[in-house]
């Protein structure tokens, strides 16, 4: 789960500069940082969360913690779950990494942004809206989704 004051300090991610952006977007685990940039956006931003668990119960989890109804969560881009992956999935993250050398986690990054693209693709986005994506992290959890991925036979994420 998350706490005020994991909130708190993730109210201080955004940066001046960062007022510029009209849509913020992060992936969401428990909520908390989606929470923290949620309560710090300017009132022309919007913040898109792409929740790696399946379901759409956060939506009350983050709604106890933050002070402004300028948000929403993307409930397709989970990909089964917390932790599942698919084939589909894989070859997106490496492709993803070949064409910006940007990596992505299995977990949260990678299904936030297959989520973004996704939406760009279905014009979801009026043309010149400026997103800021949060990359979160979740790097070090790729050599071990790599044995699980070997087990099942499934293409390996590269590194």
């Amino acid at each position: 789960g998350t706490n005020d004051l994991a909130i708190k300090g993730c109210e201080e991610i955004l940066r001046e500069e960062d007022k510029d952006f009209n849509v913020v977007c992060c992936s969401v685990g428990t909520g908390g940082t989606l929470a923290g940039i949620i309560n710090s956006v300017s009132l022309h931003q919007k913040v898109l969360g792409f929740p790696a668990l399946k379901g759409d119960f956060l939506k009350k989890d983050i709604s106890n913690f933050v002070t402004n109804n300028q948000w929403n969560l993307q409930l397709d881009y989970h990909f089964g779950g917390y932790g599942k992956v698919s084939t589909k999935l894989i070859n997106f993250i490496n492709d993803f990494k070949k064409e910006t050398q940007i990596p992505l986690d299995p977990i949260y990054t990678g299904k936030m942004m297959f989520g973004i693209l996704d939406l760009v693709k279905k014009d979801k986005f009026k043309p010149g809206t400026k997103l800021l994506v949060i990359h979160t992290g979740g790097l070090q959890g790729i050599k071990g989704m790599n044995e699980k991925l070997k087990r099942k036979n499934l293409p390996l994420i590269n590194l």
